[in-house]
């Protein structure tokens, strides 16, 4: 896999370009600031982009708001976001369109978990770190088009924003994955989500869950 790596930190980039390499990834170009980000993936055309949230000019959220930029210019490249804080207000809009992650800086020291989040965004699919999940989750129990929904298939959609199948979320939950299938297809009746073809539900599932949080909610 060809990818571009962002951040500002030169020790962080260095050792995640380490990483990738050892794992048999080309790393094409790595940067530090979000207006280089823009110029190596137009060069490039990397089939993935790592890229920090918080990056120069203004470390606060050039990278992510550079990422958005990315897929307009580019929809069909998948990205993964890094941070060292939980920020989701640039998110919802990514992972509407798929191919998108967002992890805590720290899930990339576990190695494998790392490497098959790449697998699953370069593959077209979403993955949002837990803590991620839990901010986004945490203040919407109760609220609205959620109410209806029952503590387990509050555990089962926070799963699907995870990234998992329904395949992964039974091997968690212990539970088969004919009982996960229905599940989600009471989330998605609960929720009034129509036909689209199963992955665009989801998405809709998830964003129906991130997008009926009080606003209070953390951003």
């Amino acid at each position: 896999m060809r990818i571009v790596v962002a951040d500002d930190s030169v020790l962080f980039r260095e050792g995640l370009i380490r990483l990738l390499t050892e794992a048999g990834h080309e790393v094409v170009a790595g940067v530090g600031d979000s207006d280089a980000l823009d110029g190596a993936v137009a060069a490039h055309l990397p089939d993935l982009a790592v890229i920090d949230v918080r990056m120069p000019p203004s470390m606060t959220d050039d990278g992510a708001r550079a990422a958005r930029r990315l897929r307009q210019t580019y929809p069909d490249l998948p990205m993964i976001l890094l941070s060292q804080h939980i920020e989701i207000r640039h998110t919802v809009p990514l992972v509407a369109s798929g191919g998108f992650g967002y992890l805590l800086k720290d899930r990339v020291l576990r190695v494998d978990d790392f490497l098959d989040t790449l697998r699953r965004v370069a593959g077209g699919g979403s993955a949002l770190d837990p803590e991620v999940v839990a901010a986004i989750l945490a203040p919407t129990r109760h609220q609205g088009a959620l109410a209806a929904l029952t503590q387990r298939e509050h555990d089962v959609l926070t799963l699907v924003a995870e990234g998992h199948s329904n395949a992964g979320i039974a091997a968690r939950l212990s539970l088969a994955e004919r009982t996960i299938e229905t599940h989600m297809r009471s989330i998605f009746q609960k929720l009034d989500i129509a036909e689209h073809g199963d992955r665009h539900r989801r998405v809709l599932a998830v964003l129906t869950y991130i997008t009926h949080r009080p606003p209070s909610a953390p951003v």
